[in-house]
């Protein structure tokens, strides 16, 4: 028998109209014996069409999506919509309320959780939430993520799950154009992440990267909601005015292959990137140099590509640690 979830709506999720309120955690700690973890979700819901999940704050330390999912909830009139749109800006909301990757409560990271617990930690709850009750009534799931505190992206960008087939690789590629960002990223399926989940429920997932680094800028906030609405407006979930007549941009596929497109620390140090977001590099070419300003007289240790592609991201910060990525690469879909 399957244990139920404990996670409680204080909105339904099938009622027409717009509606707000909180997922409730019952989560009992010394502070609050009979306490829970609020969770904001909303939903519109207006007649029949298709159903999409809107998701921020996957990792709490990423703030474009939470802006972007809060704004589409204002800004979207219920009437515009045909089918059902459900928001949820801070899914992991005890990392998000930290401003952390990571829940401080288990330190638990929601995007490696899937498909969650239902008795489990407070994260595998949420993450079985998601997949079981949430995921399991869409279509399309809309994960908006960034860089984060510790890395940064170039620009606006898109992944997606490899296609199955060409049926399913002509309807992705539709969809990525139509949301129009700059760079989408191909990338093999992983089972403990949202997109994934989808997957498994039968849904299709689109995900973000926009810029990150702990800050937010003004310029990718307005070309992804530009791409968002459109795509919105693609999938046939809305219409009316608020729907651009054309996508933000032209979108070049790239994939990611594996760890040959990633550079990692193996001592640790202070970083120095050798190249700039954007830049295309070569097989062997410099990377990064690793300093010891703590060990007087010892040399930079300088780290190599292991493979010729576009630098897509780069570490934020300069002391790293033992197993820290500092540059992913993505190299053009063929």
């Amino acid at each position: 028998m399957t244990e139920a979830n404990p996670i409680r709506s204080e909105i339904d999720l099938n009622a027409d109209g717009l509606h707000t309120g909180y997922l409730r955690l019952p989560h009992s700690v010394h502070r609050s014996a009979y306490g829970w973890i609020p969770v904001p979700i909303a939903s519109i819901r207006n007649g029949k069409g298709p159903s999409v999940l809107l998701m921020a704050g996957n990792h709490g330390d990423e703030y474009e999506g939470q802006i972007l999912v809060s704004q589409m909830m204002r800004e979207i009139d219920p009437q515009a919509v045909r089918g059902q749109i459900i928001f949820l800006p801070m899914a992991d909301f005890p990392a998000a309320e930290a401003g952390l990757r990571t829940s401080p409560l288990d330190g638990g990271n929601l995007n490696r959780s899937f498909p969650g617990d239902p008795a489990g930690t407070p994260t595998q709850v949420i993450a079985d939430y998601i997949e079981n009750t949430l995921l399991s009534r869409v279509q399309y799931l809309i994960d908006l993520h960034s860089g984060g505190s510790s890395l940064v992206y170039d620009g606006a960008n898109m992944l997606a799950i490899e296609p199955r087939d060409a049926e399913e690789r002509d309807r992705l590629h539709g969809l990525l154009t139509a949301f129009g960002l700059p760079r989408a990223f191909l990338h093999p399926p992983n089972p403990v992440h949202a997109s994934t989940a989808a997957r498994r429920q039968g849904a299709i997932s689109i995900l973000t990267e926009l810029g990150g680094g702990g800050a937010v800028q003004a310029a990718l906030l307005r070309e992804a909601r530009h791409g968002l609405l459109h795509l919105l407006g693609h999938i046939g979930v809305l219409t009316g005015p608020l729907v651009p007549a054309r996508p933000p941009g032209e979108t070049r596929f790239m994939r990611v292959s594996g760890s040959r497109h990633y550079v990692y620390a193996y001592e640790r140090g202070v970083y120095e990137p050798l190249v700039e977001l954007g830049e295309a590099v070569e097989a062997d070419q410099p990377a990064a140099r690793i300093h010891f300003p703590d060990t007087p007289l010892r040399e930079p240790v300088t780290l190599h590509f292991g493979a010729a592609g576009l630098v897509v991201c780069k570490r934020a910060t300069a002391a790293v640690q033992r197993g820290d990525c500092l540059l992913h690469l993505a190299e053009p879909d063929e």
